[in-house]
């Protein structure tokens, strides 16, 4: 051992340039070869799996069509689940939130006046269609609600 390693042991670490590199880009005598790229893991076959092993995760969803038609319905579809017009998908459930519901129907109020002129025809029939069936169906709920107040 040289006097330098000494000193460095002392101290209590030792430094190792492992970069495969040098700074000019040439790769280094004796530096370690890059670790192999990941594979993929197949499926296991069905009853395979390890016991309590977790199950294997679905494959990925099918792409959405993300468009401006597509986004409006998903808004509306929340409205309408806030309005109780249709049901929890997950616990099969029925509520009404008609704030919720009308803050929904105010974005869509709010997209329509900011992309006026923006729109083709059949997004802007959307939005309409979709605003007047809200809009209508909310009103409906208010006053059924302040009925039996």
């Amino acid at each position: 051992m040289s006097n330098d390693e000494e000193k460095q042991e002392k101290r209590g670490f030792k430094v190792d340039d492992r970069r495969r590199f040098s700074e000019t880009g040439e790769v280094r005598p004796g530096a370690p070869e890059p670790p192999a790229a990941p594979t993929e893991p197949s499926a296991p076959a069905a009853g395979s799996a390890a016991p309590g092993a977790p199950p294997p995760r679905p494959s990925e969803p099918p792409p959405i069509d993300l468009n401006f038609s597509t986004f409006v319905i998903s808004l509306s579809t929340q409205a309408l689940a806030h309005l109780g017009e249709i049901e929890n998908p997950i616990d099969r459930s029925v509520t009404v939130d008609l704030d919720a519901a009308k803050q929904l129907i105010d974005i869509l109020g709010i997209l329509k006046d900011k992309t006026k002129g923006n729109l083709d025809a059949t997004e802007a029939g959307l939005l309409d269609k979709m605003l007047y069936d809200l809009r209508l169906c909310y009103v409906e709920r208010a006053r059924s609600r302040s009925a039996k107040a």
